[in-house]
């Protein structure tokens, strides 16, 4: 029996898709295109593929972060505009952090925090393409479609949609992001989804003997006659489908599943964003390049406290769980945490007790990669409005993500309009860092 369960496409609150995969018996594939994933891998090896096995792991806070009650609690600000959770010390010598992150204080001698951090977009959709593009898109907040790749979808294009190795994609997302897609770069370079459908038919429920009958099936379903997508949506499925195939022949999907891993590490994580961020490690063992996660419940237009209170603890655990799994287990050199939004809040609090929309400053916290860690980079002003010292800009965090990933700052693929485009136009990377 086989069902196909390509379509329609189905969205979420934050625009972004779902893609269902094919079942064909008890294989949860959505066809096999061989040539295609061959193809992709021959296209990546003449894009500027490097030999780095570095990972990135991006934790996205949406709805936009408040910077004075994360990681710059300006506490000699003006009551109105300092920290309403207070600080606490770090065991950096004089640098503190908002009160709701006692356990990532004492792993900040392994992070960076970013001060300086700015652009111009204080919507959520064009301010999410900002941060996780690198260039502005002022129709985002009226619907428009992401007109430029993501890092992650970048480095699948450069490195193949799957670990040559291990099978594993490439690059995963662990909860949609608008703007965390392929852009013109084509729909075979999106993210590989884990949920739902796609989750569930990731197991092989057939015995190995029987594989290649069904691999042989599978083969011949590409000769059936397809409705074409104009939107290219069946290109990009064959390359998911090479991607889950490529999964199933390897061990590496028990990255995808905590039951693997040893329950004292689990309940370090904790539960919810902590079992994501472990699920994101055990990926960037088995070689994923790129994982992105996305935690809601960070547009705190009223009770800033209340909402800190409720959301911190929870970013606190899991951040400083997965710094310190990353460091015993070898690995930070190896993969880079990054801790971002679409925007930061208004330095003043309003007259809901909570903070607006505010692009001119945000912070970021970053972990490992290889980069210098322990320390502040930049600096705001004295209300935490604007940066004091250089804005550091999307492009500058594009670059040190390139850099880290030993990534060509200057290559180039083809748009829309088929002509040859940068991917980083003005930024470096974050000096301080590398």
């Amino acid at each position: 029996m086989i069902d196909f369960h390509y379509g329609p496409a189905r969205r979420n609150c934050e625009g972004s898709t779902r893609r269902d995969f094919l079942r064909v018996g008890g294989l949860g594939l959505s066809g096999i295109s061989l040539a295609q994933m061959l193809q992709t891998r021959a296209a990546a090896a003449t894009s500027g593929v490097s030999g780095s096995d570095k990972s990135v792991i991006w934790l996205w806070l949406s709805g936009g972060p408040t910077q004075i009650e994360t990681f710059d609690p300006k506490m000699t600000a003006p009551s109105e505009y300092r920290s309403v959770t207070g600080e606490v010390k770090t065991v950096l010598p004089g640098v503190t952090l908002g009160g709701n992150f006692e356990r990532i204080a004492q792993v900040a001698d392994r992070m960076a925090f970013v001060r300086s951090f700015a652009h111009t977009n204080s919507g959520h959709s064009g301010g999410t393409h900002y941060v996780m593009t690198g260039y502005d898109n002022r129709l985002a907040d009226n619907g428009a479609v992401a007109d430029r790749p993501f890092v992650g979808s970048i480095v699948s294009r450069i490195r193949g949609t799957n670990n040559a190795n291990t099978g594993i994609p490439t690059y995963v997302r662990l909860g949609g992001i608008y703007a965390d897609g392929p852009a013109f770069l084509g729909t075979a370079y999106g993210p590989f989804d884990p949920g739902g459908e796609a989750r569930r038919n990731m197991s092989l429920s057939i015995e190995q003997s029987r594989l290649s009958n069904r691999r042989a099936m599978l083969d011949g379903i590409d000769n059936v006659k397809r409705e074409i997508d104009r939107r290219g949506l069946m290109a990009g499925l064959d390359s998911f489908e090479e991607q889950a195939f490529s999964l199933i022949l390897s061990r590496s999907q028990q990255a995808f599943d905590l039951k693997y891993e040893d329950p004292r590490v689990v309940d370090r994580y904790g539960k919810g964003l902590g079992e994501q961020l472990l699920q994101a490690r055990r990926l960037c063992e088995a070689g994923c390049g790129f994982v992105t996660l996305s935690h809601g419940g960070w547009d705190m237009h009223s009770n800033i406290k209340q909402e800190m209170d409720n959301r911190g603890p929870e970013i606190d655990r899991a951040v400083s769980a997965l710094v310190e799994d990353l460091d015993q287990r070898g690995m930070m050199d190896n993969v880079l945490l990054i801790i971002s939004g679409e925007f930061g809040r208004t330095p003043k609090i309003n007259g809901s007790s909570g903070r607006d929309h505010w692009a001119p400053l945000s912070t970021l916290a970053l972990a490992g990669g290889g980069l210098k860690m322990g320390q502040v980079v930049g600096e705001s002003a004295e209300k935490a409005d604007v940066p004091k010292t250089t804005p550091i800009t999307p492009q500058d965090l594009m670059a040190t993500v390139f850099q880290v990933l030993d990534l060509d700052h200057r290559i180039q693929f083809t748009n829309q309009a088929g002509r040859p485009t940068y991917m980083i136009e003005t930024g470096k990377p974050i000096a301080e860092l590398v």
